[in-house]
């Protein structure tokens, strides 16, 4: 795992946790504004699968090429 997935499992996580208080007092706002920062942590997760996979397709051409 990569910074970039830790990161954005933590953002998600928060999200949901602000969408749901919005949810819970009547904020449309906060439910909002936990919407936003869901998708941010998403986004930041799936940039970071993106270069883990990245990184292991290097790491498999790389070692193609050392046999």
């Amino acid at each position: 795992m990569n910074r970039n997935q830790v990161k954005g499992g933590v953002k998600d996580a928060a999200g949901k946790v602000q969408r749901k208080f919005g949810q819970m007092v009547g904020s449309d706002r906060q439910e909002a504004s936990g919407v936003e920062t869901q998708v941010e942590g998403k986004t930041q997760k799936t940039a970071g699968d993106v270069t883990n996979a990245l990184d292991r397709a290097t790491d498999k051409v790389r070692d193609a090429f050392k046999k």
